[in-house]
């Protein structure tokens, strides 16, 4: 199951009132759990935003060599 941020927020709250309750909260909940799987979450988010702005810079880095290799004139052979 695939959850929007919508719904990652309200999970979030939720999980949120029920560690605030302590040993009042319902018996059985696993907000410990479930706040390990908020916090992967948001790691995983920072991952992925990590790698794809470098995969950018990488692509960058690669139109530049290309230009520049496009500007070179090979059929001096020297």
């Amino acid at each position: 199951m695939i959850l929007n941020a919508s719904q990652l927020r309200a999970l979030r709250q939720r999980n949120d009132e029920e560690l605030r309750k302590g040993s009042f909260a319902k018996r059985g909940y696993p907000a410990n759990t479930i706040q390990d799987l908020l916090q992967t979450i948001d790691a995983a988010k920072k991952e992925k935003k990590k790698w794809k702005k470098l995969a950018q810079d990488r692509g960058q880095a690669l139109r530049g060599i290309l230009d520049l290799a496009s500007k070179t004139d090979v059929s001096n052979g020297d």
